[in-house]
C-alpha cells in the first residue's frame, strides 16, 4: 500500500500564488521602465503606447489559452513553462534596444503572466482543503499587493539611474521568476488533475472525466456560475481599472490636489486593502463569507459614489480611495477566485478561470479607449456610471452565490483517491499517475 505525501498546502499557495506578484510587478515595472527608456534609449511615445497595449492584450490572451492548456496538459507543465517565458521575456526587455526585441519580450511576458494566473489558482485550490482553500487563495491577493509595493520601492531607488534603472526594474521581475522556477520544480502535478485525466482516458462516467470542453461551461449547472462570474468580474474590474488608470487625472484636474498628494493618499490607503485582505482570509472559509461580502460590496460601490455626492472635494476623494480599497479587499478579486475554483470540475477549473480573467482584461482595454470621452462629459457622469456598474456586478455575484455554497470539490471527493491508494512521503507525480492507469 503506497503512501504519498504532497507538499504543505500553504507552501503550494505561496509558490503558486506568486503568479499574482509577477502579474502586478510586471505591469508596474513595464509602465515605469518604458518611461525611463524613452529618454535613455529613445523609445518613442508611439512605441510605448504599442508596447503597453500589447502587454494588456497578451495577458488576456494568455489567460484565455493558458487556462485551457492547464486543464489539457497539466498544471505543472504550464506553470513551469510560464516562468521560463517570463525569464526570457524580461531579459529581452532589460537588454534589448530595438523595438522588435522589446516587442518580443513584451509578448512573452504578457502571454506567460496571463497563462500563469488561472493554472496557479487551480494548483492552489486542488492542494488545499475545504477548511483552508479560501484563505490560501486569498493569500494570492496579498502577494499581488506585495508585488506593487516591492516594484514601487525598487522604482523609488533606481528611477533616476537612467537606462540601468529601467533594466533593474525588469531584472527584478526576472530574478523573482528564476527563484519561482526553482521552487515550482519541487511541486508535483496535482493528484486531482492526474486522476481526472486518467478517468477521461479510460472513458469513465464521472463528472470530471466528462466535463472537459469549452461548451460545458455554458451548459447545465455550470452556465449560471460561469455567466455570473464573467459579469461580476468584468463589471467590478471595469470600475477598479478605470479608477486606477484615470484616478490621477481626476485628482489633479477635478479635485484640485497635486500628483504628489494623490500618490501619498494612494500609499496611505494601500494598507487598508491589505488589512481587508487579511479579514477576507479570516472569514472566507466560514459561514460569515456572504455577510463579509455584503459589507465589502457596500464599501466598494459606495466609495465610487462619494465624490459624486460631495462634489469631488478633497475629503470625498480621500474617502473614495479609502472605501474602495476596503471594499475591494472584501468583495472583489479574492472572492471571484474562490467562487471560480469551487464552481467547476477539475478539467474545466483552469479553463473557466482563464476565460473569466480574459473577458475582464479585454473589456478594461476596450473601455480605456472611450474613457477620455466620458471624462469630457464630466467626472460626475463617469463616476456615476462606475458606481452603478460596480453595484450591478456585485449584485449579480450576490444573486448567484448567496445561497448554498457551490463546491465541486465535494462532488468529486468520492472518486479523488481510489480504494486502497493512499498518499505517502516521497512518491512522485508520475508514480501517482501510474497507480491510476
Amino acid at each position: 500500500m503506497s503512501i504519498i505525501k504532497q507538499p504543505n498546502p500553504w507552501y503550494v499557495g505561496v509558490v503558486s500564488g506568486m503568479a499574482s506578484y509577477i502579474d502586478s510587478a510586471a505591469i508596474v515595472s513595464n509602465g515605469t521602465a518604458l518611461v525611463i527608456y524613452q529618454k535613455a534609449i529613445g523609445t518613442t511615445a508611439f512605441e510605448i503606447g504599442v508596447l503597453s497595449g500589447i502587454l494588456t492584450l497578451c495577458i488576456a490572451l494568455g489567460a484565455l489559452f493558458g487556462g485551457r492548456m492547464g486543464d489539457c496538459y497539466g498544471r505543472r507543465t504550464v506553470f513551469i513553462a510560464t516562468m521560463i517565458m517570463i525569464i526570457i521575456g524580461t531579459l529581452l526587455l532589460a537588454f534589448g534596444h530595438q523595438f522588435p526585441i522589446l516587442l518580443t519580450g513584451t509578448v512573452l511576458v504578457g502571454l506567460a503572466t496571463g497563462a500563469d494566473l488561472p493554472v496557479s489558482l487551480a494548483t492552489i485550490s486542488e492542494a488545499a482543503t475545504d477548511k483552508n482553500r479560501g484563505k490560501i487563495i486569498g493569500l494570492s491577493n496579498l502577494l499581488w499587493f506585495l508585488g506593487i509595493v516591492m516594484t514601487m520601492s525598487v522604482s523609488a531607488v533606481v528611477g533616476g539611474w537612467g537606462h540601468i534603472g529601467g533594466q533593474v526594474m525588469y531584472l527584478h521581475v526576472c530574478a523573482v521568476a528564476v527563484i519561482l522556477l526553482a521552487l515550482r520544480c519541487t511541486i508535483p502535478e496535482s493528484p486531482m488533475w492526474l486522476t481526472a485525466r486518467n478517468e477521461y482516458k479510460k472513458g469513465l462516467t464521472t463528472v470530471r472525466a466528462q466535463k472537459v470542453a469549452y461548451r460545458d461551461l455554458v451548459k447545465g449547472k455550470y452556465l449560471l456560475p460561469f455567466v455570473s462570474l464573467c459579469t461580476f468580474y468584468m463589471f467590478t474590474n471595469l470600475a477598479a481599472n478605470t479608477g486606477g488608470q484615470f484616478g490621477t487625472y481626476v485628482a489633479v484636474n477635478v479635485v484640485g490636489i497635486s500628483v504628489e498628494k494623490n500618490s501619498l493618499w494612494n500609499l496611505l490607503t494601500l494598507p487598508v486593502g491589505v488589512i481587508a485582505g487579511i479579514i477576507f482570509m479570516r472569514f472566507v472559509d466560514t459561514p460569515k463569507r456572504i455577510p463579509t461580502f455584503i459589507v465589502g460590496a457596500f464599501c466598494f460601490a459606495g466609495g465610487f459614489f462619494l465624490p459624486v455626492i460631495f462634489n469631488f472635494s478633497p475629503l470625498s476623494w480621500f474617502c473614495c480611495l479609502f472605501f474602495t480599497a476596503l471594499g475591494s479587499g472584501l468583495a472583489f478579486e479574492g472572492i471571484m477566485k474562490v467562487w471560480s475554483q469551487e464552481s467547476f470540475p477539475t478539467m474545466l477549473r483552469s479553463t473557466a478561470q482563464g476565460v473569466i480573467v480574459a473577458i475582464s482584461r479585454l473589456s478594461c482595454g476596450l473601455l480605456a479607449f472611450v474613457t477620455p470621452l466620458l471624462l469630457d462629459a464630466g467626472p460626475v457622469a463617469l463616476y456615476s456610471i462606475l458606481s452603478t456598474v460596480v453595484a450591478l456586478g456585485l449584485f449579480i455575484g450576490w444573486l448567484c452565490f448567496h445561497g448554498k455554497q457551490r463546491n465541486e470539490f465535494k462532488s468529486e471527493s468520492e472518486n479523488y483517491i481510489e480504494k486502497n491508494h493512499y498518499i505517502s512521503p516521497g512518491m512522485s507525480a508520475e508514480k501517482i499517475s501510474s497507480q491510476h492507469l
